[in-house]
């Protein structure tokens, strides 16, 4: 007997696809932002950038030795040779207005932002007349004055609250961007994930910055990520990203200048991938076995963002005599905030109730 014809009307064209699959996207949501250009700054602004480099410099080469004499507890991770990323970004953005939140290797970050060396230095030490009381140290430093939320602990955890900051922004109306370093350690985690697909549904007007500086703790890029090109990482949610040199400060600062243009813009966030390299281990207390003298040594050489800086300076009529009057300079700040650190008093044992709060349940 032969088998009854199926009616026509349920078998689907050949053509035919999932209309998910073929639909266009929204124009607005392939836009991109423009490539960054180079940033042009005058002789005085890059006197500016090699000034705040190198106060960061040395300022953390300060912080290793007091470290190893006993002054600072607890872990500390230093910036040395990250220097141009924080400077070259934050300097494109509006202090008291913009928001900024990174994870717990932040001195550097305090400095570009303009904080008083005396009081970062009397934080790392445990000091009362530190930035936090003395009760953050090395990775909870706050600054609520110059809207710096943190310093913080929790690998990636500053990116869940970075987009909440940029919530805040949109939801007050008060023009201001927020700004969330994390690094290539960081970015493997899931809540940068749902903290990006958020920040796109919300259009929230957020710069989020990987500083990757190659190793994480101690595991190079390509060996812990399966895309270790970190600018794509927010491709899937339509975030555009732009991958920078972050060993040049002028290139940051470019990059910086058309992202927060993009954010003002009202277009979303943003992802900026900076290519950079830690010359220190991860903490003090990393022997850094996981990579040779001769490559650290490489980078030094080639790639210096102080160096760098300090040659265009020279080709630009700055004096070696008036960068050595320079160098001195800050030396002696960092001299001074070493002494402030060392002298000030320790908080009284009353303020371990202070600023603690307490759930009951």
């Amino acid at each position: 007997m032969a088998k009854a014809a199926q009616p026509r009307t349920r078998k689907a064209p050949a053509a035919a696809a999932p209309k998910s699959a073929v639909s266009a996207a929204p124009a607005s949501n392939r836009e991109r932002p423009a490539e960054p250009v180079r940033y042009k700054a005058s002789k005085q602004e890059m006197l500016d950038f090699y000034s705040q480099m190198l106060l960061i410099r040395r300022f953390e080469e300060k912080a290793g030795q007091l470290y190893g004499l006993g002054l600072i507890g607890g872990f500390c991770h230093l910036y040395i040779g990250q220097e141009a990323v924080a400077v070259g970004l934050q300097s494109a953005l509006e202090v008291g207005k913009d928001s900024v939140i990174t994870g717990y290797r932040d001195h550097g970050h305090m400095l570009a932002y303009g904080i008083d060396p005396k009081v970062i230095m009397a934080e790392l030490t445990g000091r009362a007349a530190g930035i936090s009381r003395g009760k953050g140290g090395s990775m909870h430093m706050f600054s609520v004055e110059h809207k710096f939320y943190g310093g913080h602990g929790i690998v990636g955890a500053q990116v869940s609250l970075g987009t909440g900051l940029a919530f805040k922004h949109k939801y007050a109306g008060d023009g201001g961007v927020a700004m969330a370093y994390f690094g290539d350690g960081a970015a493997n985690q899931g809540q940068v994930y749902e903290s990006f697909n958020m920040a796109e549904l919300w259009k929230l007007p957020i710069i989020f910055v990987i500083e990757n500086n190659q190793y994480a703790m101690g595991t190079s890029v390509n060996r812990a990520s399966s895309e270790d090109q970190l600018y794509r990482r927010g491709e899937s949610f339509r975030i555009p990203g732009i991958q920078v040199d972050g060993m040049d400060v002028l290139a940051v600062r470019g990059a910086a200048e058309e992202a927060v243009a993009w954010v003002r813009a009202g277009k979303g966030p943003i992802l900026l991938e900076l290519k950079t390299y830690r010359y220190r281990g991860h903490s003090m207390s990393d022997p850094a076995k996981y990579r040779s003298r001769e490559e650290v040594q490489a980078v030094r050489d080639k790639s210096d963002p102080i160096e760098h800086l300090k040659k265009e300076l020279e080709a630009a009529g700055v004096t070696e005599d008036e960068l050595k009057a320079l160098e001195k300079d800050i030396r002696k700040v960092v001299q001074d905030a070493a002494d402030f650190a060392e002298e000030a008093p320790e908080p009284e044992l009353s303020e371990l109730y202070t600023d603690v709060l307490v759930g009951q349940y």
